[in-house]
């Protein structure tokens, strides 16, 4: 477990900018009220095995009586690093993405199980939409009683939407919740 450079910093904050917007600072700045001091800590972002976690100086401080082969997880796994070098977030970065999203979508009833299943969002299956999302902006999906069930990225604009056909694709699918049963053994 050690801190992240400067480079594995930026694909982070960048992929997590796509999401949050400027409520990434609320993600760095946000207290942290664990452990035995009285003043609140700081969250940080510590990397593991190609595993890049979410959790507190104060959890950082006690696993490092750990070996590192033995230190199995440290708090939220919010994404991974590929063989490639690539950077993708995990369904388990989803609460924290939910907290402080830019841009929302939210499902049909109906369209839930679609979305659940690994399946991209039509605009048949949309409930309602934030305004001014881009064609590629990270967006993050609800059913409507408010209930985060994934993320992925957006195909068109909120404009576009409105004139597109039923079985248009809004929302690329990038993760879900029903991931936790469908690959129990990866995460």
């Amino acid at each position: 477990m050690r801190p992240l450079d400067e480079t594995e910093t930026s694909v982070v904050f960048e992929k997590l900018f796509k999401f949050v917007g400027n409520n990434l600072k609320n993600l760095v700045e946000n207290p942290s009220h664990e452990g035995p001091d009285s003043t609140p800590g700081r969250y940080c972002f510590r990397l593991n095995k190609n595993k890049i976690y979410y959790c507190s100086e104060s959890l950082v401080k006690r696993a490092t009586n750990i070996a590192r082969p033995n230190l199995v997880s440290l708090g939220t796994c919010i994404g991974k690093y590929t063989h490639g070098g690539n950077f993708h977030l995990t369904v388990q970065a989803l609460n924290l993405l939910a907290a402080n999203a830019k841009h929302k979508v939210w499902l049909k009833p109906q369209s839930e199980m679609s979305f659940l299943y690994g399946n991209h969002v039509l605009k048949s299956a949309l409930g309602r939409i934030t305004e001014n999302i881009v064609a590629g902006d990270g967006v993050v999906v609800f059913n409507m009683a408010d209930v985060p069930l994934g993320f992925g990225v957006a195909a068109k604009s909120t404009q576009d939407c409105r004139k597109l056909d039923p079985n248009g694709i809004v929302v690329l699918h990038q993760g879900d919740i029903g991931e936790y049963l469908r690959m129990e053994d990866e995460l």
